[in-house]
């Protein structure tokens, strides 16, 4: 479900998927599983909150080495703007960005736009009479 409590469908790369097979397999042992839909539990079975989802992703961020903010979506957010930017990058269509990330157009268009470094590339290709 996303924010606005919607049904949502999202694709997975391959090999994540293999990966989530294997803890959907894991997570049916654990204490308390048979009673959450949640893909992911707490200590007591029961669905893992976002700020404790958030505080997860920030240890793991911190043994990594990457300094994030403090703010309960900082990690959350920061991935989702890396995936965007990533597929943008990647050159893909800013259509299907929306699609993926569940964005309006406009908000998806905020990851294709042009780093000082894209336009001096731009501005590198053109001929110049010699």
């Amino acid at each position: 479900m996303g924010k606005s409590g919607k049904y949502r469908e999202v694709n997975l790369h391959t090999r994540l998927r293999a990966e989530l097979e294997t803890w959907i397999q894991a997570r049916a042992k654990l204490p308390g599983a048979d009673k959450s839909k949640a893909l992911f539990l707490n200590a007591s079975g029961g669905r893992l909150s976002a700020r404790s989802a958030t505080d997860v992703l920030n240890r793991i961020a911190e043994r990594a080495g990457i300094e994030v903010g403090r703010d309960e979506d900082s990690t959350s957010h920061v991935l989702r703007h890396t995936l965007g930017t990533t597929l943008a990058r990647k050159g893909h269509d800013v259509v299907m960005i929306a699609e993926i990330l569940g964005h309006s157009l406009e908000t998806a268009r905020r990851y294709t736009l042009p780093t000082e470094a894209d336009r001096q590339t731009a501005i590198d290709s053109l001929t110049v009479d010699e």
